[in-house]
């Protein structure tokens, strides 16, 4: 009997371990989302109405429970900048792609003006699975003129895991050229891109003015500082402000949510075009990387003007890392970028 009752309980042991940390996938196609959920709980959605120019994943939420992502535009939450309506969780594209515009669309272009932009529009789900290491969810999507042409299928794979007070998001993205050739320009609007809490800005002192691609102006107000307490750190020893416009293979944004320690980070991949990327991390909450924008980020010491031919494809690969608890330091993060560097 001593036996049966400690293999029974050794099982039950064993079936807990198996369920910690356990990803489980949940599609919702009526309210056009797919729910990734850790332990039962929500850690984000795979997002794609019609209302916005791009799927997105929103929100993004800790291990303690607090979403890292900012609500505007889709549920703002008080005290939180309403500034550029295009910024929603984490999303991909560019600012440039044959002249036109897919990172500033949003339902805030006036109807005269959207001749400029191009939408990335969900086609489907072509696989959703849970494995013992997490979950995976398979995606396509098309990169759309105005007049409705497709100039780039994408097919992008995210893997999501867990383990202990560490969350990642692995996004495997192939773009593949039509039956026309593909100029992205370098732009500074690109390509990897989160838009975080308030919680995690640097704390600002003085309003600020930023100009897209297209001459528009963007006022970033000055707010409140109570609660912010964000820091950029990229793997090139800069920080704060000074890592915009440099390169990196990692860069994290460290900071406190009510009483946890939060770090947010993106790893590059080495097989990405640019690689090491360099940094569109702006101090008021956009946190991207962006590898095409050479010029523009290097003041024109670098220049890509990258170009896809008919029927040619590219992949990039990232990861973003949620850690709740602790920040890692640079040792730490070398150990993590080198692990994502032999991803295949």
């Amino acid at each position: 009997m001593a036996v049966i009752l400690l293999s029974l309980f050794s099982g039950i042991t064993q079936a807990q371990n198996k369920a910690k940390n356990s990803v489980q996938l949940v599609r919702k196609d009526g309210e056009k989302k797919v729910e990734v959920l850790i332990d039962g709980k929500l850690f984000t959605s795979y997002y794609y109405p019609e209302s916005l120019a791009k799927p997105v994943l929103y929100p993004i939420i800790s291990a303690g429970g607090h979403e890292i992502t900012r609500g505007y535009p889709l549920a703002p939450r008080a005290g939180e900048r309403v500034d550029h309506p295009h910024h929603v969780g984490h999303w991909m594209n560019y600012g440039d792609v044959n002249g036109l515009d897919f990172w500033n669309n949003s339902d805030a272009i006036p109807a005269d003006q959207k001749s400029k932009y191009g939408t990335i529009v969900h086609t489907g789900i072509l696989e959703a699975k849970e494995t013992p290491k997490g979950a995976e969810l398979e995606i396509g999507m098309d990169w759309v003129r105005p007049d409705g042409k497709i100039l780039l299928k994408e097919k992008t794979r995210f893997v999501f895991s867990s383990e202990g007070e560490k969350r990642s998001i692995t996004r495997i993205t192939t773009l593949t050229a039509q039956d026309l050739s593909v100029s992205m320009k370098d732009n500074k609007e690109g390509v990897f891109a989160i838009r975080v809490a308030r919680e995690l800005e640097h704390p600002s002192n003085k309003p600020e003015i930023f100009t897209d691609a297209n001459g528009i102006p963007t006022t970033v107000a000055s707010l409140n500082n109570e609660g912010v307490s964000g820091k950029y750190r990229s793997s090139a020893g800069k920080e704060g402000d000074e890592v915009w416009g440099t390169r990196g293979t990692w860069v994290t944004l460290n900071g406190q949510i009510g009483s946890e320690t939060i770090t947010v980070a993106i790893v590059d991949h080495p097989s990405n075009p640019g690689y090491p990327t360099y940094w569109h991390a702006r101090g008021y909450g956009l946190f991207s990387a962006n590898p095409l924008g050479q010029k523009e980020l290097s003041g024109g010491k670098d220049v890509l003007d990258f170009k896809l031919q008919p029927g040619e494809s590219v992949t990039f690969k990232y990861e973003i890392l949620v850690i709740s608890g602790y920040q890692p330091n640079d040792q730490e993060m070398n150990k993590e970028a080198l692990k994502f560097g032999n991803w295949r």
